[in-house]
């Protein structure tokens, strides 16, 4: 796949070509960045509130309303967001992933200016299970107290179906964020390259992104216009939502 880069995507003027090479390129914007942290700090916050007990239900339900608003904005900034950020742009076919995959293996990794191949496809599962996660967990119950909600837009077996979802789906991608975890050391160990360091600054080194490929602005007035959207979404769907507990639905 391609992309054609907007105006605000170029790279610096020449005359800052020898200072930006120094300090290394930029190729993450900052709803990216923010998106990421926030997103880590969301899924643990998740798994805590739901191993201490029942009555931090009201934590549990605000860090998944955090994942539930991080995810659907960052998909729509893969649609609308800047050049390394669009999935557009980073997202190859199976021959592109294989490829990288045998450089890998004979120990000749190649650099990339955003996501390599390989590494986009597991961005592409972790938002993919993230989605479902907090989807689910929107109708879930606890079969004691406390319901998503959603709950009332459901009946109480397919609240039940989708909570088994919520509980079963955490294992899996439990396993998928230790694998990326993984990655992202072997990544550091084997070619050197700190992506730790690049979701923090922002930036790369510059020979690993070409001059035409470095950013030059983190277009924040269409990410806080998307995240407009989605937080008036889910607060409509929160607020038209019927009044439910679980007792509602004892027969």
């Amino acid at each position: 796949m391609s992309s054609t880069s907007s105006a605000d995507d170029v790279a610096a003027p020449p005359a800052a070509a020898a200072p930006a090479a120094a300090a290394g390129r930029k190729v993450w914007d900052l709803p990216v960045r923010i998106v990421h942290w926030a997103l880590v700090a969301g899924v643990l916050a998740s798994y805590v509130t739901s191993r201490i007990g029942p009555e931090y239900f009201r934590l549990h339900l605000a860090a998944g309303y955090l994942v539930t608003v991080l995810v659907a904005f960052r998909l729509l900034w893969g649609l609308f967001g800047t050049r390394h950020a669009r999935f557009a742009n980073f997202v190859r076919g199976p021959h592109a992933v294989f490829a990288h995959a045998r450089r890998w293996l004979r120990g000749e990794p190649a650099r990339h200016a955003g996501h390599n191949p390989l590494g986009a496809w597991m961005v592409l599962a972790l938002l993919a299970g993230l989605a479902v996660q907090a989807g689910t967990g929107l109708f879930a119950n606890d079969e004691i107290f406390n319901v998503g909600p959603l709950y009332g837009w459901v009946s109480d077996s397919r609240s039940l179906a989708l909570t088994a979802i919520h509980q079963w789906l955490f294992n899996a991608l439990a396993v998928a964020i230790a694998v990326h975890v993984l990655a992202v050391l072997a990544h550091r160990l084997l070619s050197r390259e700190h992506l730790v360091r690049a979701l923090w600054t922002g930036r790369k080194p510059a020979d690993a992104v070409p001059a035409d490929q470095a950013i030059g602005s983190s277009r924040l007035g269409v990410a806080l216009l998307l995240l407009a959207i989605v937080l008036a979404a889910l607060t409509a769907l929160v607020l038209l939502a019927p009044d439910a507990s679980l007792s509602s639905f004892d027969s």
